[in-house]
């Protein structure tokens, strides 16, 4: 009996193409929820700290025979053990929030998690807006975007600002709009997160901002700050190299530009349909890309030369 003949594959629209790519480029939700700080350390360096300055007030009342070093001491370690409170709470509120996120890798999942965020959370949490968002932009950009938009930055403490402002801008360049990420990135303060994980995803979303709206020598110094094979940091193994093929390109740099597309095409060469479907990539970098991604095998030519 004669086989069937084949039925042709039905084209992708670019919406479709778009969600395809964001999947591939999404963190592993297996990877293991690890509070951004050692909280058991940071107590124990503040206790002896604390420790310190209630021996300095036993000296200043012996040496004085007055009550106040005692009072300012006093008030200092009540103090430190409400921030102590309020970061314990802090820091548990993330660690549940990590842990409903990394159930919400499939469909399901994700519409479980975004009711648990609406039912567990306060209306207006940050913390949990960020993570609706997270969940909304794989499948409506638009929507993620939306939602982080109602957050008061201003009201916002500097650090948790920086974070809204660098998923609007990461947003922002997935959907080509660079002069809206840059005056997101411009806003931010870089360098002053503990968390490695935090500054490098900072770097790279500034990177990719500055490499494509004329400051592509700074971002190429600012990346190369992070190793994008570094396992501490492989679940942004993607946006770093696909920020250095911005920054590279920009710069100018084509090695370092072609280099940084190899690295993407070795981890999934349909990665590279970021840089060919996209209008508004440097021509250049849009060229090697195509070029790369022919030569992968993994597309038919004439799809690839077709401009989305």
């Amino acid at each position: 009996m004669p086989d069937e003949p084949k039925k042709p594959k039905k084209k992708k629209s670019v919406a479709e193409m778009q969600k395809e790519l964001r999947d591939l480029a999404k963190p592993d939700p297996s990877a293991p929820v690890r509070p951004p700080l050692d909280l058991k350390k940071t107590f124990v360096r503040v206790g002896l700290v604390v420790a310190v300055f209630w021996v300095g007030a036993a000296a200043l009342w012996s040496w004085l025979h007055h009550w106040w070093p005692f009072a300012v001491v006093g008030a200092l370690t009540a103090a430190v053990v409400g921030v102590g409170i309020w970061a314990s709470r802090f820091l548990s509120k993330q660690q549940a929030i990590g842990a409903l996120l990394q159930g919400a890798d499939t469909e399901e999942g994700r519409k479980e998690a975004l009711k648990k965020l609406e039912s567990d959370f306060k209306k207006g949490d940050t913390q949990a807006t960020l993570a609706r968002a997270q969940l909304e932009m794989q499948e409506d950009p638009r929507k993620a975007l939306t939602t982080l938009e109602q957050v008061n930055l201003a009201k916002e403490l500097g650090p948790v600002a920086d974070q809204v402002r660098s998923m609007r801008a990461m947003i922002h360049l997935t959907l080509g709009e660079t002069k809206e990420a840059r005056a997101l990135v411009d806003a931010m303060e870089m360098g002053k997160q503990e968390d490695v994980k935090t500054r490098a995803m900072f770097a790279t979303v500034a990177g990719e901002t500055w490499g494509r709206t004329g400051q592509a020598k700074k971002a190429v110094e600012m990346l190369e700050l992070f190793n994008p094979e570094d396992p501490d940091l492989a679940e942004m193994k993607v946006q770093i190299w696909r920020a250095r093929a911005f920054a590279y390109a920009g710069n100018n740099d084509m090695n370092g530009a072609r280099r940084a597309l190899k690295k993407l095409a070795d981890l999934n060469p349909q990665l590279l349909g970021m840089f060919v479907m996209s209008k508004k990539v440097h021509p250049v970098l849009q060229h090697e890309a195509k070029q790369i991604l022919m030569k992968s095998g993994a597309v038919r030519q004439k799809m690839v030369r077709q401009r989305m």
